[in-house]
């Protein structure tokens, strides 16, 4: 839990002038649990002390995952706290140990506000609700937190009249989205570059946003991480413009990539979690024609009220076209969640392949037109797309399928104005073949589908092409999105990177083989400890207000 420590006043006399010392007495002090004391001034004070930021103390930084993991309670307010932190660490070390740079007091101020910033517009359960929510909602519109997060930090500044002017909001939102090409970067014939790689480095994703939320998330679900973040931060040099990092550390490097696809792929990633996800977003598509929630994103005096407290909110309605949308919020309550059918991981070469042959259109068509032996025909006749979900989640190291020491350079104790990378054996023969992996996974809204789900699903198995087409086709604009900390971003070519051209010989298993480990009857039921406790459901008593991952329309219940 975090804490907030006063600095006690002292009678006794003191040598500190009159502003020095009402700048002490102004300063707070927040016991962290990750980052011990941290301390911060007047000015970020007045940030944190505005109804835009204290938002974030009401929005999970792990979404839904808190329902699979009881420790993840942990909100956005702590990891921005966090990030602040660490990027006023990062830079002041790097003013200290290089002066020649000329870093000063105003890179400081604006570095550490962009990292106390950097998520202000996230909305309810995070990345669910501008990776899943807003393009279903707003017809596939191109909207991330990120814009928001410039939003209202405008808003912000000018409701509070805060000390920041112009040019360092624009500086700070600059550094937020980590875009040299937004300011200018040059400042009393100074050049800093680097600095827009300290809280969002689009270069190769190594920032001081990844040290914490790793941190964070590892110890809220009781791992304790193997990641030394002081290290880090005082190994961190700029050389070339770029911060680089001893190579003694390119394993503690190369262990924070790892720890972030471990996270994604057993904790963000969770089967369960996503299964909730998807119910959280079509109870929210339910309610959208009323309640109107999508349409704020651009009013930041209205957003500053969405945080994960709007199901509580549809919940207390007794309006009766919110009604499906309570029933909805009902069973993930009483734990009445949609079914998990099958799963499968794919190379990475072959995810726009499934993408493009896996979706509930072609499960229902496999369903109908070669029925599976011992089906309900019932069910065969009421199974529709839009009880099917299609996920694809992307894991990967953080730069796709590439290695991602690729793209982070090097330095000794001996040469320590000499940048490179590291060569293989620089540093372990040992590493992964692949760095990236698709993680297919095939939901039911209805638990009496799963059995016919999964047998049409294995049916389109089997005619899946043997090959990957040279030129990847272009995702679908309503795709999953499944980094969700942070987005997936586009990774820059380099000598290294897998080549797109695979084919089943090359990989010596095929990747369309069936996971035998959740084979089950066409005409299977699951059951469960719950099961008999629950309220019964008329069997067209399915939720049917919301979309598929794919983007289908809500449909009407039929009598």
């Amino acid at each position: 839990m975090l804490s907030i420590m006063e600095d006690e006043e002292v009678d006794a006399p003191s040598t500190q002038s009159q502003p020095e010392a009402s700048s002490l007495a102004a300063t707070r002090r927040f016991k962290d649990p990750i980052h011990d004391y941290i301390s911060f001034s007047p000015l970020v004070c007045d940030v944190i002390d505005t109804k835009h930021f204290q938002r974030l103390r009401l929005i999970k930084q792990l979404g839904v995952s808190y329902y699979v993991w009881p420790g993840a309670s942990h909100n956005r307010f702590e990891h921005c706290l966090g990030v602040g932190h660490l990027a006023r660490r990062m830079v002041e070390h790097i003013k200290s140990s290089q002066p020649s740079l000329g870093i000063n007091d105003h890179h400081i101020k604006c570095i550490e506000l962009a990292g106390l910033c950097h998520d202000l517009g996230h909305g309810p359960w995070s990345h669910v609700w501008d990776g899943l929510f807003i393009p279903k909602a707003l017809n596939g519109k191109r909207w991330k937190h990120e814009d928001a997060s410039e939003l209202m930090f405008d808003h912000m500044i000018k409701e509070y009249r805060l000390k920041i002017t112009p040019k360092e909001a624009t500086f700070i939102k600059a550094l937020i989205a980590g875009d040299t090409t937004r300011c200018d970067t040059t400042r009393e014939g100074k050049d800093f570059p680097f600095l827009f790689e300290i809280v969002a480095n689009k270069r190769n994703g190594i920032d001081v946003d990844k040290f914490d939320y790793i941190a964070r998330d590892c110890h809220a679900i009781g791992e304790k991480g193997n990641l030394s973040l002081t290290r880090l931060i005082h190994s961190a040099r700029v050389i070339n413009n770029q911060i680089c990092y001893g190579i003694k550390d390119a394993e503690q490097i190369y262990e924070l990539c790892y720890t972030r696809f471990s996270l994604h792929k057993r904790i963000y990633n969770h089967k369960t979690a996503k299964a909730i996800e998807y119910m959280v977003i079509d109870a929210l598509l339910a309610a959208e024609p009323i309640m109107k929630f999508a349409e704020q994103i651009d009013k930041p005096d209205r957003y500053v009220f969405l945080t994960d407290d709007i199901l509580s909110r549809i919940e207390m309605t007794t309006d009766e076209e919110l009604q499906p949308s309570r029933d909805i919020i009902e069973r993930i309550r009483t734990r009445d969640l949609y079914k998990l059918v099958d799963f499968k991981v794919f190379s990475w070469e072959f995810r726009n392949r499934c993408q493009e042959y896996i979706t509930p259109e072609r499960i229902v068509e496999a369903a109908h037109f070669s029925p599976p032996p011992g089906a309900d025909k019932l069910d065969l006749e009421e199974l529709t797309p839009e009880d099917i979900i299609v996920n694809l989640s992307p894991m990967h190291y953080g730069m796709q399928e590439r290695n991602p020491l690729d793209f982070v350079r090097f330095y000794s104790k001996r040469n320590p104005n000499i940048c490179r990378p590291a060569e293989p054996g620089d540093i372990s023969l040992l590493m992964p073949s692949s760095f990236a992996e698709v993680l297919l996974r095939i939901y039911t809204k209805e638990e009496r589908f799963v059995g016919i789900v999964q047998a049409a699903y294995r049916e389109i198995l089997m005619t899946l092409p043997d090959h990957v087409p040279q030129s990847p086709l272009r995702p679908a604009q309503d795709a999953p999105t499944a980094t969700l900390t942070p987005p997936a971003t586009e990774a820059p070519s380099t000598p290294r990177a897998l080549s797109r051209n695979v084919s089943l010989s090359q990989i010596g298993v095929t990747p369309f083989s069936n996971n035998e480990f959740t084979t089950v009857p066409p005409n299977f039921h699951p059951t469960s400890p719950e099961r008999g406790t629950k309220k019964p459901r008329s069997k067209r008593g399915r939720d049917t207000s919301g979309m598929t991952d794919t983007g289908s329309p809500p449909r009407k219940r039929r009598a």
